[in-house]
């Protein structure tokens, strides 16, 4: 158990280091992690509590640039969204959980390249339709940080206002979904325990990774995000018909 105490930690703080600067990834890393620590049932529910410290390590790092207008309008829509999206994931057998989430990691390779060519550029109404639909995912197949990325880059967002504005958001939509499943019952102490433990490495790679992270070509980051969703989702899948 310690063993797999230390791989989870150590995997959280490079996933804290690489979400501080691209926006995401620290879901994709952690998620099959998780699965082989504590298996999907958890592993789902503490990667929620996890992401909520994530992202707010992000916020913090980047308050002053935050545009909160835009995080009204995804996240208002998203929250409920994403609450209900939860309520389906727990609803389905771990089998198909592991299933689900594999799926939609790779299907994300080709999907995400397909929203950077079309280079669709998203009014604030329009940002909250995402909201909505990306937020329903994010409860159902916990981390859609590849759809989110896009949306926010394509409302005009760069550099630090977008890191602060996808975290922002994504802390709310985290939040309704942890809130979710601890009326669900998916909460238990130790599991509440195990999402703090791991959202604290993950703001410290925040903090501490990002200086080294800035060094990498923005060409890295893309191809380590395709690389992540790729081994995340061949990993769970591998998991499920094992």
């Amino acid at each position: 158990m310690l063993e797999s105490y230390a791989l989870v930690l150590a995997v959280g703080l490079v996933a804290g280091a690489v979400s501080g600067v691209i926006g995401t990834g620290s879901s994709l890393m952690l998620l099959p992690v998780l699965v082989h620590a504590f298996g999907p049932k958890q592993a789902v529910p503490i990667m929620a509590v996890a992401a909520v410290l994530g992202n707010a390590s992000r916020v913090l790092a980047w308050w002053r640039v935050v545009d909160w207008r835009a995080v009204c309008a995804y996240a208002l829509p998203g929250a409920p969204a994403a609450a209900l999206g939860a309520r389906t994931l727990w609803a389905m057998p771990a089998h198909a959980v592991d299933i689900a989430l594999g799926l939609f990691f790779v299907l994300m390779v080709p999907l995400r390249h397909r929203l950077q060519r079309r280079q669709w550029r998203l009014q604030l109404w329009q940002l909250a339709i995402a909201g909505a639909g990306i937020g329903f995912l994010t409860g159902l197949v916990l981390s859609t940080g590849p759809l989110s990325v896009p949306a926010f880059a394509a409302y005009g967002l760069v550099k630090g206002a977008f890191i602060a504005t996808e975290a922002a958001s994504a802390l709310l939509l985290y939040l309704a979904k942890s809130l979710t499943f601890s009326q669900l019952g998916g909460l238990p102490l130790d599991v509440l325990y195990k999402g703090l433990i791991v959202g604290a490495s993950l703001m410290a790679g925040t903090f501490l990774g990002k200086a080294f992270v800035l060094r990498l070509p923005a060409q890295v980051f893309q191809r380590l995000l395709d690389a992540l969703l790729l081994a995340s989702g061949l990993a769970l899948l591998a998991a499920a018909w094992a």
